[in-house]
């Protein structure tokens, strides 16, 4: 499996689920463009990738606005030439009582977990078709597939991108171009660590009586984002210890 000559753009690239399919997307030969708000953490995900021998592009912005998105892409472009694969992976969480969601949050929510992979989709789709092949790896959640206590608008709004990944596969299926979402389950992250989840009670009730890490989302990630995966469109598929079974 290799990506050799792929560009590939991974938003909230800093850290955790989104540096671990950076690291993993160059391992397999990729030149990476890992994209985050925090401008350290897409650095250093940049290092490690140079340090290991590749190519890599820290960029610090927003993957909600329009007009980040578009300068990103552009430099993007610039330095590592078109992309062929995006990994929609920035996103926030959060934890609250329905009737205590304020109209502000619910949009917030929407604004990043939403939005934000509908522009950079946008932005970043016309060189996969102008390629005739692409890549487009959504990371949703397993709380769009169980629900979520006190998480309604964060479990909403990861049931509207694999609601969007099945609707745009349908579109770019005969243009080369694939799309599939990866729901994690209970993955050992820094979102994870900050959250109120108990660790330790919620690895006692999982089926392997562990968390993931974020390296099981990235190994799905690259098999999405291979030759190997070209007949694969419009799939869930689940990186989640045995939580989900559909």
């Amino acid at each position: 499996m290799t990506l050799a000559g792929k560009v590939a753009v991974v938003t909230g690239g800093g850290s955790g689920i989104g540096r671990a399919c950076s690291l993993r997307l160059a391992r397999e030969g990729a030149a990476v463009a890992a994209w985050d708000l925090n401008a350290e953490g897409a650095a250093e995900t940049a290092r490690q990738i140079e340090a290991a021998g590749g190519r890599a592009l820290a960029l610090a912005g927003d993957a909600a606005d329009a007009e980040q998105i578009a300068a990103m892409a552009e430099r993007t472009r610039r330095e590592l030439g078109p992309v062929a694969i995006l990994v929609n992976n920035a996103g926030i969480t959060g934890f609250t009582p329905f009737l205590e969601l304020s109209r502000e949050a619910i949009l917030r929510m929407l604004e990043v977990n939403v939005v934000g992979p509908f522009l950079c989709t946008q932005a970043l789709l016309p060189d996969m078709l102008a390629a005739g092949w692409g890549r487009i790896i959504n990371i949703s959640s397993s709380s769009a597939q169980t629900g979520a206590r006190l998480m309604t608008h964060y479990s909403a709004s990861k049931g509207a991108i694999i609601a969007f990944t099945k609707s745009l596969a349908l579109e770019l299926a005969d243009k080369g171009i694939t799309v599939n979402n990866i729901p994690p389950g209970f993955i050992d992250t820094p979102m994870l660590r900050a959250s109120p989840v108990d660790i330790a009670a919620q690895s006692a009730v999982s089926p392997m009586k562990r968390p993931g890490r974020p390296e099981d989302i990235a190994a799905a990630c690259a098999f999405l984002a291979s030759e190997e995966a070209g007949y694969i469109t419009g799939q869930t598929l689940g990186v989640n210890g045995g939580r989900v079974m559909p």
